[in-house]
């Protein structure tokens, strides 16, 4: 790689004014050569197109089961499942061929219930989209939950039991278990280690486990689970309580690193409340006001009106400064430099908003700053408002690091004679220096009940593959406490056994199925007519008065303190696509670009432009990091808008036996950890030999290649908005010609367009795996995403401005903008891209023969080709054919490929209002980006029906479309960006791109 300019030499550029406005990374930044070669080659005119760095079979190779799922034909007739699917919300002769069919159930995430809606095509789920009658999701989904339809048909999923690695039959586990569990005296001996358990079926089970060998002890561990919040709630109220927000009567919210709207239980329904309370149409409206500090970059973080960037312990010494401006007896440590003015405007905001604000902290903080924002709270007047106090939702809430902790003593000192794993993995994701691996193999009968079988799988004697979430009855608990029944879609596809079987099989049950135990556990808490309950409550997908009871409790203004802490240090976080690592062999997710860089299919160690500076760092570089005696070696990158003094890795990379997607990919963090340092520990940096390049697709279909500059970002302040209510300068910051050679086409039936609220666009990324996962799209891997060869149809563009320490951030999706005029119809020699009559700019896939002129001639970047075989078209058909949409076609190489509206949503409705002898109704069609959206940033339409939102949301002041100077008309427009800055400080000038 070419020398980069220096990071000094970046921030005097950004400072002068030849400096950018809007800026998508530091390359693009210093002009670096890579990044003006890319773009010169990615749509070239004159230029070779970029060569593939991988033949294709070593490509298919790569790729393994997920490309394969990605690409099988959904012509493909598949092979029957070895048993009849059950059960169906409707009778199964109610079910129609080309008809799907939709269940309610739930998903866990971090033990907490998500309500999600399934889709199931002749017996086999294929898209998952969220419960609107969900109190924890509202109708929307995350990424990580759409990426999960992928992993029931995975083949990597472990699909037998073993003892050993030797295949075994269930009697001979059942057996086994009940002969290990006799050999113990009372049950002394008997360890169990699960999750996060908030199920009250689950809970029954270890009830009567623990009842019956009243030696054993339970375990739980999580690495994600938030003990410091779970430690200040019992510590500040007493006794243990679940703390709800509600966010949607928060006029000012101050937040210590909490990415509310992206992570935790009750996040979904957080971001709905959240975005509804800041969404802007007209001058007059009013909108929240969000202060963010945080030490990495958030998709919250992205919407505060006030961002700070600080490390942890800056973050914290912020947090009592502002106590102490309320008269909580906070200690008295200096405040962060710089921080002088946004706490006057905190604490104004504060005190003007009593009862109306809300003060929170995220899971990466101490129990001492969860234990000062309970008092800040209380003395606001929020307690009983804006939080509520209420029974725990957790079965047992624990600190969990402490509870795995207290196993590993056991397990070091001979303890544990029987240990039941089920769910997680120990051996990967906790702290290497605890030692679990060794101590695992040592217990004379160990089993793992997992997905796969993975790094704690091979080390314990018995392995029992883990049914999915889709093919086991279940329940579980919201974040507000609502209760889900969670049916199965489909059979155990590889015979796998859910935690309920486990249980009941160490209770002398083993034929009891998780049918029986779910609804046996429901006949004793339901009185009356229990056969209409069981219907109601899979028909709804929740259970009503099931939500935990609300306490009339107020914290102790307790003593906190805060230690101090100096040099740098590293954050160990979770990954945004693949999590704790649990989804590692998750194709969809491993291509899923991280939101801010980019990075695809490993992780790095991000650093601050000011840390990166002080130690000469640059992006890509090799880095050693260590920590006590433990090292490993990660490429760097430098993040703008990270706190100073920080390293940032994320956990779930450098797994070994993930399957063979996620094998062999990054470096596991959690070979750095003891146990003791929660994630949060002293970092010593070293420069390695050599430089790795990182897949990212930041610079990717970059739009300002000509360096022209073309208002594609537009963002302004309120004031301004309510200065020039009916033309706002920020929004139109020129004036483009409106006069055009071609003539208008009149539409008169239905006219499709969509509207994209960049002022609640998080950034999330849900939108892109909801298309994928809806459409189709195949993965390409690592080696075809670093030549510009992804294939998403709607990217989420990120861009900074400013500072590049503290930048101002912005996302902007860009799906088709589905020109009336649109560019690359004039220059397909075949007439594969056209005009339908409702303004659809459609692909004619049979027609295409790849001549990718339509590609080169759209202003927006949004076509993609299929440079290889994706698609398998042989007519022999395996399992993965399961897993395709089939309304929606499957391309194959040499065609190319983009963002259709959902087409096929758009025809299923118009067929049913045809049949039904009306209109499309506004709202029916949901596009798959839509659906998914938390921040409910997109909306979808007939903009010839003027009363439907679409047609409402572009006569805003704020509606602009992407290069209008171009006059392609785009059916897709966007609603500028507003802030809402507070008066005391100086807003950072609005503006466009």
């Amino acid at each position: 790689m070419s020398t980069e300019p220096s990071i000094s030499l970046i921030r005097q550029k950004l400072e002068s004014s030849s400096g950018k406005d809007f800026w998508k990374g530091l390359d693009e930044l210093g002009e670096t050569e890579e990044f003006t070669e890319f773009l010169e080659k990615e749509f070239p005119r004159q230029a070779a197109p970029l060569a593939s760095a991988v033949d294709r079979r070593d490509f298919l190779k790569i790729l393994g089961a997920s490309l394969a799922f990605a690409g099988l034909s959904a012509c493909a007739r598949p092979g029957a499942p070895s048993e009849k699917i059950v059960p169906y919300v409707k009778a199964p002769e109610e079910m129609i061929p080309g008809q799907p069919l939709f269940f309610s159930t739930a998903i866990n995430n971090g033990g907490y219930a998500e309500g999600i809606l399934v889709e199931s095509h002749q017996g086999r789920p294929t898209k998952i989209e969220g419960n609107p009658d969900h109190p924890a999701s509202l109708g929307a989904t995350s990424a990580r939950t759409q990426a999960t339809v992928l992993t029931v048909y995975d083949p990597d999923r472990s699909q037998f039991i073993s003892e050993n690695g030797d295949q075994r039959t269930w009697a001979e586990f059942t057996e086994a278990l009940e002969t290990a569990l006799r050999t113990l005296d009372n049950g002394v001996g008997l360890a169990i280690l699960t999750e996060t358990v908030t199920s009250p079926s689950l809970s029954s089970l270890l009830n009567q486990v623990i009842s019956r060998y009243p030696g054993a002890a339970w375990y739980q561990y999580d690495p994600t689970h938030d003990d410091a919040a779970t430690k200040a709630a019992e510590a500040s109220f007493g006794q243990a309580v679940s703390i709800q927000h509600d966010f949607s009567k928060a006029d000012v919210i101050l937040s210590f690193d909490f990415d509310f709207t992206n992570e935790g239980p009750g996040n979904l329904r957080y971001a709905k409340d959240f975005s509804r309370k800041r969404r802007i149409r007209q001058a007059g409206e009013e909108m929240n006001r969000l202060y963010q500090l945080e030490s990495f970059p958030s998709p919250t973080g992205a919407l505060a009106d006030h961002r700070i960037p600080l490390n942890p312990s800056e973050i914290a010494a912020f947090a009592a400064n502002v106590a102490r401006g309320l008269g909580i007896d906070a200690p008295d440590v200096p405040l962060p430099s710089d921080t002088e003015s946004y706490l006057e405007a905190v604490l104004e905001d504060l005190q003007s908003n009593k009862g109306n604000s809300l003060v929170l902290a995220g899971p990466n903080q101490s129990p001492d700053l969860h234990v000062l924002t309970h008092s800040i709270n209380e003395v606001l007047g929020n307690i009983g408002n804006t939080v509520t106090i209420h029974e725990p939702v957790e079965v047992n809430p624990v600190d969990q690091t402490a509870s795995l902790n207290a196993l590993s003593d056991r397990l070091s000192n001979g303890e544990v004679q029987v240990l039941l794993v089920l769910g997680g993995n120990p051996a990967y994701n906790a702290p290497v220096g605890l030692g679990l691996k060794e101590s695992i193999k040592a217990v004379p009968f160990s089993l793992h009940l997992g997905d796969y079988r993975d790094e704690t799988g091979v080390l314990t004697t018995w392995h029992v593959n883990r049914a999915h979430y889709l093919e086991a009855w279940a329940d579980s608990r919201a974040y507000d406490g609502t209760v889900t029944i969670q049916q199965p879609l489909i059979s155990p596809f590889y015979g796998g056994r859910s935690d309920l079987e486990i249980l009941a099989a160490a209770l002398g049950k083993p034929n009891a199925t998780p049918y029986e135990t779910v609804q046996d556990h429901w006949k004793q808490q339901v009185s009356g007519d229990f056969d209409a309950f069981w219907r109601s409550a899979l028909h709804s997908g929740t259970l009503e008065g099931t939500s935990a009871k609300r306490l009339d409790l107020k914290p102790n203004l307790l003593e906190v303190h805060f230690p101090e802490s100096s040099g740098t240090r590293i954050l160990v976080r979770p990954d945004p696509t693949i999590w704790d690592g649990r989804h590692s062999n998750n194709g969809w997710l491993q291509e899923l670009p991280k939101p801010f860089n980019k990075i695809t299919w490993e992780n790095a160690a991000y650093l601050s432009p000011r840390t990166a500076e002080e130690l000469g760092v640059r992006s890509h570089q090799l880095l050693n990091l260590s920590v006590g005696e433990r090292t490993v070696t990660v490429p760097a990158w430098v993040q703008p808008g990270q706190a100073k003094d920080t390293v940032v890795l994320t956990m779930g990379y450098g797994r070994q036996e993930a399957g063979r997607i996620g094998n062999n990919i990054g470096v596991d963090a959690f070979s750095l950890l003891n146990g003791d340092e929660n994630f949060d520990a002293p970092v010593q940096i070293e420069f390695a030999k050599g430089k790795a390049r990182l897949a990212t697709t930041q610079v990717h279909q970059n739009l300002n290649g000509t360096g022209e500059r073309r208002h594609i970002i537009r963002s302004g302040t309120i004031g301004e908005l309510n200065e020039h209510p009916d033309h706002v300068p920020f929004v139109h910051p020129v004036e483009h010609h409106t006069e055009d050679l071609y003539p208008d086409y009149e539409y008169n039936g239905y006219a499709w367009g969509m509207v994209i609220d960049m002022t609640v666009c998080n950034g999330c990324n849900a939108c892109i795996t909801a298309c994928q996962s809806e459409n189709n799209i195949p993965i390409v891997g690592k080696e075809q995403v670093l030549i510009g060869r992804e294939l998403h149809w709607i990217r989420v563009d990120n861009y900074y401005r400013g500072d590049i320490d503290d930048p101002e951030i912005h996302h902007q999706p860009m799906p088709c903008q589905q020109c009336e005029k649109a560019p690359c119809e004039p220059v397909c020699p075949v007439g594969a891209t056209v005009h339908d009559h409702e303004g659809l700019n459609v692909m004619v896939y049979n027609r295409c023969v790849g001549t990718r002129y339509c590609s080169n001639n759209c202003p927006y970047k949004v076509r993609r080709f299929n440079f290889l075989q994706y698609a398998e078209l042989d007519t022999t058909s395996t399992e993965l054919s399961l897993a395709n949409n089939p309304d929606v076609t499957v391309r194959s190489r040499g065609v190319m490929e983009k963002c259709t509206y959902c087409t096929q949503r758009i025809s299923q409705a118009r067929i049913t209002a045809d049949n039904e002898d009306r209109k499309i109704l506004d709202g029916e069609i949901i596009t798959a980006c839509q659906g998914a959206c938390p921040m409910e940033a997109i909306v979808f339409g007939d903009i010839n029906d003027a009363t439907s939102d679409v047609s409402i949301a572009k006569t805003s002041p704020l509606n602009y479309t992407m290069l209008e100077e171009l006059q392609t008309k785009p059916r897709t427009s966007y609603l500028a960006k507003v802030t809402n800055p507070h008066p005391l400080l100086a807003p950072k000038q609005s503006g466009s791109h």
